[in-house]
């Protein structure tokens, strides 16, 4: 890929060229994000549709106080809201505060102030095994989609784009508009749900 301000110059240009190049490297996980967002893979793949129109209509009012991909995310996310997700429908990222109640860890599993070692495990987490078969590592992949799948959406959101794809904290929070600690803690609970999820197969595995 060019750098940025090439591709913008580009792109605002109208080269064809360079919108199918990035159109070709983005849209891969912008889809994969949709998916995350909204109840079917034809919504998805509508949501990135609509999500390109709006970026060729929009590079004009692009102002660069952002990256062009975290702006296209961002845009990406919007209309994400709007077919789906009745959370995100009714509130925006912006105003949904990190505020879950309840440790992320059963406490009772954690020695106690009186115990040898406080706040340590009371038996610590049997390792995981290695996937031995293919088999096996089909349903590693669908338990832990399923995991995902269950996570409140912001929840959801935010795993998809810090574990799956690959951004950093500063990009999500532009991304998703929220701040730092609001991110760590969607972040922290979304991967306490799905190491729980991956603990109990695991146990049922050597059951």
């Amino acid at each position: 890929m060019p750098s940025e301000e090439v591709v913008l110059t580009r792109l605002r240009a109208g080269d064809d060229a360079t919108f199918a190049l990035v159109l070709d490297a983005w849209s891969p996980a912008m889809l994969r994000v949709a998916r995350r967002c909204v109840s079917t893979p034809d919504m998805a793949a509508e949501v990135v549709q609509d999500t390109w129109l709006a970026v060729v209509e929009g590079l004009g009012g692009f102002e660069g106080r952002s990256s062009l991909k975290t702006w296209v995310f961002r845009i990406l996310l919007n209309k994400a809201q709007r077919f789906g997700g009745r959370e995100s429908r009714t509130v925006p990222y912006s105003s949904l505060a990190a505020d879950e109640d309840g440790p992320t860890v059963d406490p009772s599993r954690f020695q106690g102030p009186h115990d040898p070692y406080p706040g340590h495990w009371q038996e610590p987490p049997l390792p995981w095994p290695d996937p031995e078969d293919a088999a096996l590592a089909g349903e590693l992949r669908q338990c832990a989609g399923s995991a995902v799948a269950e996570l409140p959406e912001r929840q959801r959101v935010v795993l998809t784009l810090r574990d799956i794809e690959g951004y950093d904290t500063a990009e999500v929070c532009s991304i998703l508009d929220i701040t730092a600690a609001n991110q760590r803690v969607l972040l922290h609970r979304a991967r306490a749900h799905v190491r729980r999820r991956l603990e109990s197969y695991f146990a049922e595995v050597r059951a």
